[in-house]
């Protein structure tokens, strides 16, 4: 067993499987990374996935579908993924332990790796079947 990279609330695999479904046939489901980018630092990225990449790590949850980029993992262990709706926006979000600050616009972060022996001390960590 090993730890799971991020968990998708039931509002995120929703959202997850509505895009899927408008996006056509070719849909698998989304891909998460991360990227170089905005006044923080980094940025959240979200793609369609229409062939898997055995090199990622795939999170599925209630049907839905997603691929986690390997150069992402580190930043993205423990994350709780969830999809809101607010009277300005709707989107995505990221609840992750990783994450040191953020740009007042709320479209970059900063993320540190992290802390393998932190998360396998907590014991709390959600584990994915081998």
């Amino acid at each position: 067993m090993g730890f799971a990279v991020m968990t998708l609330s039931d509002a995120a695999a929703g959202r997850v499987k509505a895009i899927v479904e408008n996006a056509g046939m070719d849909a698998l489901g989304i891909r998460v990374g991360i990227k170089k980018g905005g006044c923080a630092g980094m940025e959240y990225a979200i793609d369609m996935v229409t062939e898997a990449n055995a090199k990622d790590d795939l999170i599925e949850h209630d049907g839905a579908r997603v691929w986690v980029a390997p150069e992402a993992v580190l930043y993205l262990l423990g994350t709780r993924m969830d999809f809101e709706v607010t009277t300005l926006r709707s989107g995505f979000t990221f609840n992750n332990p990783n994450q040191t600050s953020a740009c007042g616009c709320g479209e970059s972060v900063e993320l540190k790796p992290a802390d393998l022996a932190a998360l396998a001390a907590r014991g709390d960590a959600v584990v994915r079947a081998s």
